[in-house]
């Protein structure tokens, strides 16, 4: 049997895909190209198109023999979903109501989710755990939010079993340096730090410093991305031994300021990295920190590559030889 990844041509499904076909599963990627790289897929079987085309996803199923999905295409820049959110209603939400038809047509009964912390928006305390309160404060968490509630009712109606996975700053590349993080428009820190170390860039900006934190920058959780992809692997095989649905957070438990990874790149790069310090941006939280408690004890998932230093280091070998990203694209 065999894992169906959606937006397998993507920054954390791709390093999914690499972990699938690193333990001898069979692996199709459905992808659309729009924001994933096909020079990321460093095997299986990708096909090119859209979650929402029935005929597609319909050839997958009737050709591949698959019994489990994992879920990443969507879109994600959050700036962009609170000005425009009907797109990602209608690819993120009507996108994956799309998939699990089509799942149910075919009788396929596992999905594991890529969700998000933006959930869960202000959180009421730190570090975070599953049961808080979800609230987004954004059209893109709302969307995820609206797709987790959406795979409960497939569950109920026609037992398609899922795992959500929330997870929190994905960063870090993968070890054989043929996989990285390009995003275009990039909007994660540590690849515009990054960026910056290359020159390719003036300066990073830091949007408030005047925040309730030790050096009054945000605090963020940041887990590396092969981490990441190892908790989907293992969300795969807690469905497949007749496991529960459940939600999880995917985080490393402790958190590092803007500055802290600033200063961290520093000492990896070995360059200066120049800093601008802007106005806040609307409804950034001081501190986002996950507990991982419920996924290491449920799905034994114990990350490895969380010393910040690692994760920028990683990142600064991918970037170094792929300054323009993926094909000589430029992340300007």
């Amino acid at each position: 049997m065999g894992v169906l990844v959606t937006g397998g041509a993507g920054y954390i499904g791709s390093h999914t895909v690499a972990s699938l076909l690193e333990r001898g599963e069979e692996v199709v990627i459905l992808d659309n190209l729009y924001q994933g790289h096909r020079e990321a897929v460093l095997g299986g079987t990708l096909v090119e198109g859209d979650i929402r085309d029935t005929g597609v996803l319909d050839d997958i199923f009737t050709k591949h023999s698959i019994d489990a999905v994992i879920h990443f295409a969507a879109n994600s820049l959050v700036g962009e979903s609170m000005s425009n959110p009907g797109k990602y209603y209608e690819n993120n939400v009507y996108g994956t109501l799309s998939l699990l038809e089509a799942m149910n047509r075919h009788g396929v009964k596992k999905i594991v989710f890529s969700s998000t912390a933006a959930t869960y928006g202000e959180p009421e305390r730190i570090p975070i755990e599953e049961s808080d309160r979800t609230e987004p404060t954004n059209a893109y968490g709302e969307t995820k939010l609206a797709m987790e509630k959406m795979m409960k009712w497939f569950e109920h109606a026609h037992d398609i079993k899922y795992v959500s996975l929330r997870y929190f700053n994905a960063a870090g590349a993968h070890e054989s340096g043929k996989i990285g993080e390009d995003h275009n428009p990039e909007t994660h820190l540590i690849p515009l730090v990054l960026q910056t170390a290359l020159g390719k860039r003036k300066h990073i900006s830091v949007f408030g410093d005047d925040y309730s934190t030790a050096d009054g920058t945000c605090i963020r959780d940041y887990i590396h991305v092969s981490d990441l992809a190892d908790a989907h692997v293992l969300a795969v095989a807690h469905l497949r031994r007749g496991g529960t649905s459940g939600i999880y957070n995917l985080g490393n438990g402790q958190g590092f300021s803007v500055k802290e990874v600033i200063e961290a790149a520093r000492k990896v790069t070995g360059r200066e990295i120049p800093v601008q310090i802007e106005a806040r941006r609307a409804g950034d939280p001081a501190v986002l920190v996950a507990s991982s408690k419920k996924a290491r004890e449920e799905l034994g998932w114990n990350p490895s590559r969380d010393r910040l230093e690692d994760i920028i280091e990683s990142a600064w070998s991918w970037h170094q030889h792929h300054p323009d990203g993926y094909g000589g694209k430029d992340n300007k």
